[in-house]
């Protein structure tokens, strides 16, 4: 009898799998791992290694692959052509975005990174158009940037050429920045609520690149259920509001609706235009996801850029001694770099840009997800399935970063990707460090400001040095999880 039930439960199991990956191979999706029922192709990806096992199946599959998380068809377009041709050529298309299960709980499709629709079209309208006008990419806030790059100098300076961890202090000085734009001030650096509320910032990004935000990612629907610590993303994402929240109240005490101070006030008085339309988005909470996607994606992003490139100069002294070299012949010792000088520094531009595709910090970039039924490279790819509203697309920047067709030697740090034969900085359209398309970055500009003129700032003062002896191995991404993060490490600041 039990020989017998044993045969009926392989035959039912053979029949369930072969009916099954019938079923998907119907579909006429881009090729990739055949799924099983319940987890889809979660046995093809190693645990806490997301990235990494994409790249493999880059490798096996092609540029334009599918996976299953769960029951959910996920595309994932690899290398620039597939990846131009995607959010570039057919921006339209490709143009929504898709899921991000760690923080729908929270977002609820309010916000700027992960609304859509008519929601999203006016949410970051606003937005770009509000930072525009308190200085994003123009000369007025470039003043700021140069103001906490002294600070952090200063802050430097105290070490007393002590080797420690930069971490803290430029996690500082980024979120000061983008706090007077918001709030229309800066925090001391031991203001215990500044704090707190870059320490949420930092774990948000922590939880997400985590073994179990990768999981969260790939079976949503059980990890729903599951406790562990993706969880806590709801919580420590609310508490920034609630930290937020008290910032707009602070601002409605004193609001002046003709002469807006921060970006907060811009929201307030938008809101009271719109107070008497029941279907505005602008209202209160699309103010606090905003601005709490502002922080979160603004502070923790250039910070870990920053980083990356601190210990790549270390690695590389010779690197270093060049823009020392740079520095002094174009800036000189006496005034604070700006923005500007970055149009006669063409190798601190050329590193800027390799710091940024080799240190790939954003290695998955946020899934996309199509607006229509899409004829994609001889695929299909629809926007509905039986399972879910809408496809996820999975533009992998990473690739595009490691493009042999775009770069001479992808694995490596190599300045040159960015130089011509007579060594002036020469663009590179494959590097996408803050996405491309309609969903490009809105701080890119800002982003771009500050990069540059922390890292002249810090080298014009500074020769960075280290007891530690790093390795090719030490710099190299990780590339596992959504944040590409450097390894931990201390470096002393000499005074030059």
């Amino acid at each position: 009898m039990d020989i017998a039930w044993t045969g009926i439960l392989i035959l039912t199991c053979i029949f369930i799998y072969s009916t099954w990956d019938t079923f998907y191979r119907r579909r006429n999706l881009p090729p990739g791992p055949t799924p099983l029922p319940f987890i889809g192709t979660l046995l093809h990806i190693t645990s806490g290694e997301l990235v990494n096992s994409l790249l493999k199946l880059w490798d096996k599959y092609g540029s334009v692959y599918t996976l299953y998380f769960g029951s959910r068809p996920v595309v994932v377009l690899c290398g620039y052509d597939a990846v131009k041709e995607a959010l570039i050529d057919r921006g339209e298309e490709f143009g929504a975005r898709g899921s991000v299960p760690v923080l729908e709980k929270f977002t609820q499709g309010y916000g700027i990174s992960l609304s859509n629709g008519e929601r999203w079209k006016l949410t970051r309208t606003f937005t770009v158009k509000t930072l525009k006008s308190f200085g994003f990419g123009k000369k007025s806030i470039e003043w700021k940037i140069q103001t906490e790059a002294q600070c952090i100098v200063d802050e430097f300076r105290k070490s007393n050429s002590q080797p420690f961890d930069p971490h803290k202090n430029l996690m500082d000085a980024f979120s000061n920045v983008l706090c007077s734009v918001i709030f229309g001030d800066r925090f001391e650096y031991k203001d215990e609520r500044f704090i707190k509320f870059l320490g949420i910032a930092e774990e948000s990004f922590h939880i997400a690149s985590s073994s179990w935000g990768q999981l969260h990612s790939i079976l949503p629907t059980i990890m729903n259920h599951v406790p562990g610590p993706h969880q806590r993303m709801i919580s420590i994402s609310e508490e920034l509001a609630e930290f937020i929240h008290e910032r707009v109240k602070a601002s409605q005490e004193n609001l002046d609706p003709s002469s807006p101070r921060h970006f907060i006030d811009s929201f307030l008085i938008k809101m009271e235009e719109e107070k008497n339309n029941p279907n505005t988005d602008f209202n209160l909470r699309n103010l606090l996801v905003t601005t709490h996607n502002l922080f979160v994606a603004g502070i923790e992003t250039v910070s870990t850029t920053l980083r990356h490139g601190l210990l790549i100069l270390l690695r590389y002294p010779e690197v270093q001694a060049k823009i020392h070299k740079e520095i002094d012949q174009e800036i000189g010792r006496e005034r604070t770099p700006n923005f500007e000088d970055r149009m006669r520094m063409h190798y601190t531009q050329a590193v800027i840009s390799e710091i940024q595709r080799f240190g790939d910090v954003l290695p998955l970039n946020l899934p996309h997800m199509a607006t229509r039924d899409v004829q994609f490279r001889g695929y299909h790819i629809p926007k509905h399935s039986i399972v879910v509203k809408g496809t996820d697309i999975y533009p992998l920047l990473c690739t595009v970063h490691r493009d042999p067709k775009r770069f001479s030697s992808p694995w490596k740090f190599n300045p040159n990707h960015f130089l011509d034969v007579n060594g002036k900085f020469m663009k590179n359209d494959a590097l996408m460090a803050f996405s491309a398309g309609k969903r490009i970055c809105p701080g890119e500009s800002l982003a771009r400001m500050e990069i540059f003129i922390f890292l002249t700032t810090i080298l014009q003062n500074f020769k960075l040095t280290s007891p530690t002896e790093f390795t090719d191995s030490d710099v190299a991404p990780k590339l596992a999880g959504f944040l590409n993060a450097p390894i931990d490490y201390e470096l002393s600041f000499v005074p030059r």
